[in-house]
């Protein structure tokens, strides 16, 4: 059996996250920086490298092409952020607040908590798994300055406020439902 990472197939054409990430972001992001990660974490377990592979093929999985309208969720993941968060408008202003926040390079993510079973925002430092025990990361955001600095420069909030059209609640249920 191989054991490597491998850069992993993006469900979408590179210029399918337009206008929320343009072709020349996301190609330099996927097959330049994601590829690194990869790249060094064959080389040697690395966990610096390995949470990169790993939250990158989350960002990418949870991504879709925008939609003009507003994006929501439906089904049980909605009705779980409207129990653990009290609304949806909410958790998404807890969300990119978390985002926003965040000093430096990192990720936000939302995590399924299993011994309370509830959901719960968190921070996650470059690569670093420093996660909740017994949670599972169901959505992410990637706020590394290269996720968007070619698109948005050195406006955050911009590029956190376009992922929300962006992002395929679809794959997130999924992901929520198989906990």
């Amino acid at each position: 059996m191989d054991k490597k990472y491998y850069l992993p197939e993006l469900p979408y054409k590179l210029n399918a996250l337009e206008p929320f990430m343009s072709e020349e972001q996301l190609t330099l992001h996927y097959k330049k920086h994601h590829q690194k990660y990869i790249d060094n974490a064959n080389l040697k377990f690395d966990t610096f490298n390995v949470g990169g592979v790993i939250l990158h093929n989350l960002f990418w999985g949870n991504l879709m092409p925008p939609l003009e309208k507003e994006n929501k969720p439906d089904g049980v993941l909605a009705q779980a952020l409207i129990d653990d968060f009290e609304s949806f408008e909410k958790f998404k202003e807890e969300f990119s607040k978390a985002a926003e926040s965040l000093q430096g390079s990192g990720w936000v993510a939302l995590f399924y908590e299993k011994t309370a079973n509830r959901l719960l925002i968190g921070q996650i430092k470059n690569h670093n798994f420093d996660i909740y025990p017994n949670a599972t990361i169901i959505m992410v955001l990637d706020v590394w300055e290269h996720a968007y600095y070619v698109d948005y420069k050195n406006d955050r909030a911009k590029y956190i406020a376009a992922f929300w059209k962006a992002l395929s609640w679809t794959e997130v249920n999924t992901r929520y439902q198989q906990l």
